[in-house]
Formats: C-alpha cells, sequence, structure tokens
C-alpha cells in the first residue's frame, strides 16, 4: 500500500468509534504572499478547533484554492471523508482538467488527514517534543554522506560545515550542478549512497514519499521535515523515517490571522522533532 492509503488506514483505525468532526474552515494566505515563506502554506479548520497544514505552492493550486467558489465545497464535509481524497487516483484515462481537479482535492485531503491528526493527538493528551535545531537532530558529521531531499538553503552550511558530504535531490533542473561543498542532482537514486538523509515534507503532499524512501534503505537517520508534516507518523516510522519534524500550533487564532494576513505565524507555534521512541500511538486515546 502506499503512504497515503495507510495514513488513511491509521486515521480511520484511530477514529473508530469517535466522533469525526467536520470541516470549518480553510485558511489560505493572501496571493501576494505567495513570493515569500509567509505564503507557502494554508490551514484547514476543523470544528474541534484542529488546524492542518498543507503546502500550496505546488504548481498553481493556491491560485486555483483562492478561486473555488465555496472553497471547493468542503466546509461541512466530514473530516475523515476528505482525508481519504488524498489517498485517490485520479481516475483512469482522466484528462488534464480532471488530473488538476484531483490534485487540488487531494491537496485539501492532505490537510485534513493532518488536522485530522491533530485532533487524534489531542484526544491522547499528547503533544510532541520540542525540536533541538533545525535539521532534525541529523547531527552531520565528519564522513558521513548526507543526502538532502529539496533545495534547504539555509540549512546548507549547517550540513557542510561539519564536514559532511552533501548531495541534494532536486526536481528543478535549473539547480542541478556542482556548488562549493555540495552537488545538486535529479537522480534520486544517488540517496542510496548516503547514510543519513534529510527531507522536505513536501514529499508527503506529491506523492513521491514511497518512491524516494525506497532510495533510503541504506541510511541510519531518516528526517522528514516540514510544516505539513503534521500527520500521524506510523507510517512514516514504518518506512524507515526515524524522524518527523513538523509546526505544532500553539495559539490557533492568532495563527489564522497571522496566516491570513501573509504574515509570520512562528510566535504561535513551535518546532518539533518526534522519533518513534517518543510516540506512545493511538492506542493511548483516552
Amino acid at each position: 500500500m502506499t503512504f497515503a492509503a495507510d495514513l488513511v488506514t491509521e486515521l480511520e483505525r484511530a477514529t473508530a468509534g469517535r466522533p469525526i468532526p467536520r470541516v470549518r474552515a480553510l485558511h489560505l494566505p493572501p496571493a501576494e504572499a505567495a513570493a515569500s515563506k509567509n505564503g507557502e502554506f494554508c490551514a484547514l479548520e476543523l470544528d474541534d478547533g484542529a488546524l492542518g497544514i498543507s503546502y500550496v505552492l505546488l504548481d498553481d493550486t493556491l491560485q486555483r484554492l483562492i478561486d473555488a467558489p465555496d472553497r471547493g465545497g468542503i466546509i461541512g464535509m466530514d473530516a475523515l471523508a476528505l482525508a481519504r481524497e488524498f489517498a485517490a487516483p485520479p481516475p483512469a484515462g482522466a484528462g488534464r482538467a480532471e488530473i488538476e481537479a484531483c490534485d487540488l482535492r487531494r491537496t485539501l485531503g492532505f490537510a485534513a488527514a493532518n488536522a485530522l491528526s491533530r485532533t487524534v493527538m489531542d484526544r491522547m493528551g499528547f503533544a510532541p517534543p520540542r525540536a533541538t535545531d533545525s535539521i532534525g537532530g541529523i547531527d552531520p558529521q565528519a564522513g558521513d554522506h548526507v543526502g538532502m531531499v529539496g533545495l534547504f538553503s539555509p540549512l546548507l552550511k549547517q550540513v557542510t560545515a561539519a564536514g559532511a558530504r552533501l548531495t541534494v535531490i532536486e526536481l528543478n533542473p535549473d539547480y542541478a550542478g556542482h556548488y562549493e561543498g555540495y552537488r545538486v542532482t535529479l537522480d534520486a537514486a544517488e540517496l542510496e549512497g548516503c547514510n543519513k538523509v534529510l527531507s522536505t515534507s513536501t514529499i508527503l503532499l506529491n506523492h513521491s514519499v514511497d518512491r524516494i524512501l525506497a532510495h533510503c534503505r541504506g541510511a541510519q537517520r531518516i528526517v522528514l521535515i516540514g510544516p505539513s508534516a503534521g500527520c500521524l507518523p506510523d507510517p512514516l516510522f514504518a518506512r524507515g523515517v526515524t524522524v518527523v519534524g513538523g509546526s505544532w500550533i500553539l495559539e490557533r487564532q492568532g495563527f489564522i490571522d497571522a496566516l491570513r494576513r501573509g504574515e509570520s505565524w512562528s510566535a504561535f507555534a513551535y518546532k518539533f522533532a518526534l522519533g518513534a521512541a517518543d510516540w506512545p500511538g493511538p492506542a493511548s486515546i483516552r
């Protein structure tokens, strides 16, 4: 099964016999914020107050969400039903318009899966531990070969300054080449030679996570980070991910207001780093 299908199955198990919240609102940054890091994410709000974050700058997702009448008809929808759309592939023989519509619903489904995951964690009385650094404790050392999935420009020096060899996997061919201290390639198979991997959580949304992690079986440590890494972590731990790092929202209204203004919401959330040893699992729901 795919990661998306496994996540939906895990959410079904974790919410079995419990009320399923409905979608209250979809909060979007203003279109003009798309040029900055403050315009990269949306937040889907459930009627129990849970928020789920999703990246919205793949292709023209943000503008299409802004233009969608009635937020795509998701308001009032059962959160689990919407989360199931994250795992739904495009219909066989679908044309471009149908594929784009499916991709948009999958983005909303991913946000719903993250929001429902927050519902489950709140019911558990669980909050993840705060991150102690910005690279998920990957602890680069001289002699390490670190694979970076997605070009995290602000994090490059943290890896290269330690004397580690760095290979970056990118989708954009404009970035490919050799740079001071690291190399950028389009070939994900080069992760097979890395003993540590640091990946953007966008691989969850674009459904490349299973393909990427298949190349990381030799890695001793796999860290997946990003604000949208807010889902139940069980399917990721089962695939070899050692740490999941995301954003844990502390002040819901302040977060929503900042996001909708296209401003930084860091004052209303903290970065967490969650390892398997920290996670009691949804079976602990009270």
